[in-house]
């Protein structure tokens, strides 16, 4: 089955013409297509849910989407895992492991990507006890290039697992996902304002003293949003109840606002930020783990995202603050800072070290190259990563001094696909490989 022609990402930042896109509803029907594009000589990317602001899923060739391809397929009651379609969005993800009593132990802020490619390019949620996405992933079943079906976890494969964990869609195409789940739980999640310095002053503390911890900086206002969430055995309030939909308003009309006002004038969008960053409304409610993460996301931006080591912390947002004020950044986006626990794939941005995540939000309309450009000078500093599928200048000459197995993922990237059948432009300049 075949889409109609023409694709964007979320951000509207990629768009492509695909001459064909898939729709397989069976595995065999995936290792089917992926062999006619190869006999064809031709190039094919999974999508997901779009929400990369990378060009990873860019193709004038084919396009694969598994959103037909869903569900949990296999749980095993005993150890609290389950066999998950790769097309199976978090958010249905989330219910389906509440209707078993299961949860995962954490969930990144957005529930519409897809678990393939949520853990494909590392995404994570915030908590010093959490890692990412991918670091859950116990299990994986993919396609190869020439059609063949392997299997690989700790114990099997240990090579291609560590390697696949976090693969940018480049070794195959991974049907199935085994998650390590945890009890159903409930979350209290509240939120207070502090000052910048304050709130930096503290980092260590707050950390050590919340499950999770994510933080959101207005810059001009001087003013952050601690978000906690906790543990606890408390009944859950409704998702729709008051507090969320204050929540929900706040995000679609004031954030919406701020960007009309950023077009028009920058002083008035300065101000504007400030006044809204008092006025964030207080959180306070119980939630189960299904509901406890999100947040609203449907004002549209571009996004910068580096993991730093979580000793640099506090020193590298001091320098930020100042590059902001001393240039003249108009940030009308708060920027978003998230903490997460080290892991073992090659190529997590948290490979073997414990990291924060410092995101960078800006209207796409609006100039922002000049604050990319010195936020990620300060971010080379202290050796950042950044974030896949966030919109980085990194080459394959950087990569390779940044992660240790960088050339060990290149080699068995080049042995399992060596015409390149998964890649694409962005991909071979990451990997330095040549397109045939």
């Amino acid at each position: 089955m075949s889409r109609p022609r023409g694709w964007s990402n979320w951000s509207g930042s990629v768009r492509c013409e695909p001459n064909w896109c898939s729709e397989p509803v069976t595995l065999e029907e995936i290792q089917s297509e992926v062999l006619r594009a190869a006999e064809e000589g031709e190039r094919l990317r999974v999508i997901g849910g779009g929400a990369s602001f990378a060009p990873l899923c860019w193709t004038d060739d084919n396009h694969m989407s598994l959103r037909r391809f869903t569900g949990i397929e296999a749980a095993d009651v005993q150890r609290n895992r389950v066999w998950v379609r790769a097309g199976t969005r978090l958010g249905r993800l989330y219910e389906m492991l509440a209707e078993r009593d299961l949860a995962l132990e954490n969930g990144p802020s957005i529930d519409w990507p897809t678990i393939g490619g949520a853990i494909a390019t590392a995404a994570h949620g915030s908590g010093m006890a959490c890692g990412n996405l991918s670091s859950f992933v116990t299990g994986l079943r993919l396609v190869l290039a020439d059609g063949s079906v392997r299997v690989c976890s700790r114990e099997r494969e240990p090579a291609l697992f560590d390697a696949a964990r976090v693969s940018l869609g480049a070794l195959g195409v991974v049907t199935h996902v085994e998650l390590q789940c945890v009890d159903h739980y409930r979350l209290r999640m509240s939120s207070r304002r502090a000052s910048f310095g304050e709130t930096v002053t503290r980092l260590t503390e707050l950390r050590r003293d919340h499950r999770n911890l994510e933080l959101h900086w207005f810059p001009y206002a001087n003013i952050v949003r601690q978000r906690f969430g906790d543990e606890t055995r408390e009944f859950p309030d409704r998702p729709l109840g008051r507090q969320a939909l204050r929540g929900l308003f706040y995000d679609q009309v004031v954030m919406r606002s701020m960007r009309t006002l950023a077009r028009r004038s920058p002083q008035a969008a300065e101000y504007a930020g400030k006044l809204l960053a008092a006025r964030i409304p207080a959180e306070n409610i119980v939630l189960g783990a299904e509901h406890a993460y999100r947040l609203p996301r449907r004002t549209r931006v571009q996004q910068l995202e580096y993991a730093i080591p979580i000793e640099h912390a506090g020193e590298t947002l001091r320098q930020l603050e100042r590059v902001v004020r001393a240039l003249d950044f108009r940030v009308h986006v708060p920027v978003e800072i998230r903490f997460v626990r080290r892991d073992d794939a090659w190529l997590s941005p948290q490979y073997e070290r414990d990291s924060v995540c410092i995101t960078l939000p800006a209207y796409r309309d609006r100039p922002h190259s000049d604050y990319y450009a010195a936020a990620t000078e300060l971010f080379d500093r202290v050796d950042g990563r950044p974030h896949w599928a966030s919109a980085h200048d990194k080459t394959v000459v950087e990569l390779r001094t940044l992660y240790p197995r960088f050339d060990d993922f290149c080699r068995l990237r080049a042995e399992l696909d060596p015409r390149g059948l998964f890649l694409n432009p962005h991909l071979a300049r990451l990997f330095g490989a040549s397109l045939r």
